[in-house]
């Protein structure tokens, strides 16, 4: 493997490592005992979920408690409102342009950030642990000290995400995700087996859940490789000039063309709300925060419906069908039976349409479907779809770039040398 590479790799690892060290740096004022045994009392709600995307950090109330979820929300508005105001679409496709782009996006994760900091470190000062024990030592600084370190902490996550995306492989805050939910591995696999032992799950249930995701897995790697090639022809003339050049006679179609995007909305859309009304003490709000726990089938339906939402809406995006016609012209290529233009990209738009339902189906029955049938047996398992599904296609895109990137190093080689 080319050195260059290996840089790449190691510098990812540093950002993820230097990622999982922040998870372990508490705020000041909290006693960490009784709020671990608060969350213990918690995992299978919007808390425990909330829990799960960071890494573990928030049952510790460390600096980076709201992860990388402020950022994620903050993509999603500047999303729809690129996808409403031509102006903010435009803006986001020129180089200058985006860079005023991610600083809206920046600044948004401040407000959102403060917002949600302050009402975590306002809902956590009624809150108390067993035996009636209060979680916060200190009281009297605490909501400042709080907000300015999660603040600082969320900062600090979203300047990891981005250096990888720059300097490593892979995209950053998808690693970070990815990253969070390993994490948490180790310790879910541990509690399923100390169960085991005690005879509270019984050793064929256990099965049925391992084949779950087992079969999870494997539908997830097969979609994910899936795609649909049109064939593309190019003119004689074409083809001799480029004789040198590799030129592509298909234009591929991903069967899920969002990758994992709409699962990472969706669940930042429904954390943000439960984790503000977990934080109060009314019991309207506490009764809202319970119907949208991930333990419900509210929450469930919620996410089946706004993936396929996102999927739909972020395909969109991605997949510009008249840029590729355009691209398709200037490099003197058709697609057989088909006229340049117009005719190219109508056909174009339609099976990305067809394609992306189908893909979007797919997305939203894997979020749902496998938590259903461990429910159904009765089985407490925090690692639900969503987590499965963004471990899965966060590692084959991290795979994808790498061999990318090698076969680019090998290109540059035998350009460089000849054969």
């Amino acid at each position: 493997m080319n050195k260059t590479i290996i840089n790449k790799i190691l510098i990812t690892l540093a950002f993820l490592f230097s990622y999982r060290i922040l998870a372990y740096i508490t705020i000041p004022g909290v006693d960490t005992e009784i709020l671990r045994q608060f969350f213990d009392s918690n995992k299978n709600n919007a808390l425990g979920l909330f829990n799960m995307f960071s890494g573990q950090a928030v049952e510790r109330f460390s600096i980076i408690s709201l992860g990388i979820m402020p950022y994620i929300t903050a993509s999603i508005v500047m999303e729809l409102l690129a996808a409403t105001f031509p102006n903010l679409a435009k803006m986001k496709k020129e180089r200058d342009g985006m860079r005023k782009y991610m600083q809206i996006i920046r600044y948004a994760t401040i407000a959102i950030t403060v917002i949600q900091a302050i009402s975590v470190s306002i809902g956590l000062k009624a809150l108390e642990g067993g035996y009636g024990n209060p979680i916060l030592i200190d009281n009297n600084t605490f909501v400042f000290i709080s907000v300015f370190s999660m603040l600082a902490g969320t900062m600090m996550l979203m300047w990891i995400g981005e250096q990888i995306t720059q300097r490593g492989v892979g995209n950053g805050i998808s690693l970070i995700i990815f990253a969070g939910i390993v994490a948490g591995i180790p310790s879910a696999i541990g509690k399923t087996f100390d169960s085991i032992s005690k005879g509270e799950i019984n050793i064929l249930v256990a099965i049925l859940m391992f084949a779950v995701i087992l079969g999870t897995i494997f539908i997830i790697i097969y979609v994910e490789l899936a795609e649909r090639r049109i064939p593309v022809s190019y003119a004689r003339k074409i083809i001799i000039q480029n004789q040198n050049k590799r030129i592509m006679n298909y234009i591929p179609i991903k069967l899920n063309l969002s990758g994992v995007i709409p699962p990472i909305f969706a669940s930042a859309v429904l954390i943000f709300p439960s984790t503000i009304l977990q934080a109060s003490s009314n019991k309207i709000m506490l009764s809202i925060a319970d119907f949208l726990s991930p333990n419900n089938y509210a929450y469930n339906c919620l996410m089946f419906i706004l993936v396929m939402f996102f999927a739909f809406f972020y395909s969109s995006i991605v997949f510009n069908s008249k840029d590729i016609s355009e691209n398709l012209k200037r490099q003197g290529g058709f697609i057989p039976g088909l006229r340049p233009g117009e005719g190219t990209i109508n056909f174009l738009n339609t099976t990305a349409s067809n394609l992306t339902f189908w893909g979007a189906l797919y997305l939203a029955c894997i979020s749902t479907i496998p938590w259903v049938l461990l429910k159904s047996a009765g089985i407490p398992f925090v690692f639900g779809g969503t987590a499965v599904l963004i471990v899965v296609q966060v590692a084959i895109d991290t795979m994808r770039r790498i061999e990318a990137q090698v076969y680019m190093n090998k290109y540059k080689t035998l350009s460089a040398t000849g054969l």
